[in-house]
């Protein structure tokens, strides 16, 4: 079975499947620039593209009438839009957009995706392993929030984003934080200082630096690393202490 071409892409999850199944989704495949807002899923409405992200941050949210926006999960090069459409159904009520840095994606037209899908039994099981982490992260969102105080949901949310972004850096605004956490953006501010002042982050206006990763893994606790070692386990690298390893195809595929 020949290896992906690993210069290709830097996406993670297209990254992991065979050089057969690669080749499928290869010829459709256009890179496109990713604006930040850009919406890649809008809600109710029939998918019309598939984006395999190069960088930067999607957001999945909630839009409630009355309640407002949550964000329900995030993913980047790690991962792909559009999950629902694996599970047999071409809409979502939920809308993803790019939220940070808007880099690069692969584009791949729906029907073009599900026929590659069809197609082979390998890619499709590839691509639900990836749901498969889609869904613990988003229990495990659930059970955060159910949980753990503010503090210590702020610093999983950065030592996601952290994760799918190169450097220290992220672009991420006071309003966007209170929707990735539940919060009112004034509990926002306030947990900014309590975590600056114990020398986790820097905080300016629209970017967090991330000062001590271990300290904000330490606050976090158990509300982090179970989405990210599932990740790791089924599919590939995640994350800034990742370590990539020579791939072994045979531990990959489907039994």
């Amino acid at each position: 079975m020949s290896q992906p071409d690993q210069h290709y892409t830097t996406n993670t999850l297209l990254g992991a499947l065979s050089g057969e199944d690669l080749e499928l989704l290869k010829p459709h495949l256009t890179r496109v620039n990713l604006a930040p807002r850009q919406v890649l899923v809008a809600p109710n409405e029939a998918i019309e593209h598939v984006y395999f992200p190069e960088g930067g941050i999607a957001s999945i949210v909630s839009v409630m009438a009355q309640s407002g926006r949550t964000e329900t999960g995030i993913f980047g090069r790690e991962g792909v839009s559009a999950t629902c459409l694996l599970l047999g159904t071409d809409r979502s009520p939920h809308e993803t957009f790019v939220q940070v840095d808007g880099s690069t994606a692969l584009r791949i037209d729906t029907d073009r995706y599900l026929a590659a899908v069809q197609q082979s039994e390998s890619l499709r099981t590839m691509l639900l392993r990836y749901v498969q982490t889609v869904l613990v992260q988003a229990a495990q969102s659930t059970a955060t929030n159910a949980h753990h105080r503010i503090e210590a949901r702020l610093a999983r949310w950065l030592l996601m984003c952290h994760d799918r972004i190169d450097g220290d850096e992220i672009a991420l605004t006071h309003e966007f934080m209170g929707m990735m956490i539940s919060a009112e953006r004034s509990g926002v501010t306030i947990t900014l200082h309590i975590l600056e002042g114990a020398g986790m982050i820097r905080s300016t206006r629209g970017l967090v630096t991330i000062r001590d990763r271990e300290k904000l893994e330490e606050l976090a606790g158990d509300s982090y690393g179970v989405p990210e070692a599932e990740y790791r386990h089924l599919i590939g690298p995640l994350g800034p202490r990742s370590v990539v390893l020579p791939f072994d195809r045979r531990a990959k595929e489907p039994r």
